[in-house]
């Protein structure tokens, strides 16, 4: 596949998982996890799809840092308020899968988490043409 088309692509998916993730927002009997399971991805695809606009390569991960370190060593500035979303990196997978009690964990913000998507998906598409 083509560099713009997987970026395009990637674009899309992310879409999905923000739509996900809204309509998840507002619904209490959804457990945090899931919401930000929606976040973390949203925000993943959209930090793959601005590697690959910028044809770096990268690894099949859900790492948030990893993926940020690659755009920062590729010469892309990284704002601070897209840094913090390095935060959704446990909803990937290991809130999701394993069984770590959230309550003792800061609480989670699901109108932080909308927000972090909604500010990576601004961010990510002004750097597109």
């Amino acid at each position: 596949m083509k560099w713009d088309e997987q970026a395009e692509r990637l674009r899309r998916k992310a879409a999905g998982d923000e739509e996900a993730m809204t309509a998840l927002l507002e619904m209490p009997s959804v457990p945090d996890e899931v919401v930000g399971f929606h976040a973390q991805q949203a925000v993943e695809k959209l930090l793959k799809a601005l590697l690959s606009h910028r044809r770096v390569a990268f690894r099949r991960t859900h790492d948030l840092t990893e993926l940020l370190d690659l755009l920062a060593a590729a010469g892309v500035a990284i704002p601070a308020d897209i840094a913090e979303v390095r935060q959704l990196g446990p909803y990937a997978a290991e809130f999701r899968y394993e069984d770590i009690p959230l309550d003792t964990e800061e609480p989670f913000d699901r109108r932080w988490a909308a927000e972090c998507v909604k500010r990576t998906r601004e961010w990510v598409d002004s750097l597109f043409p």
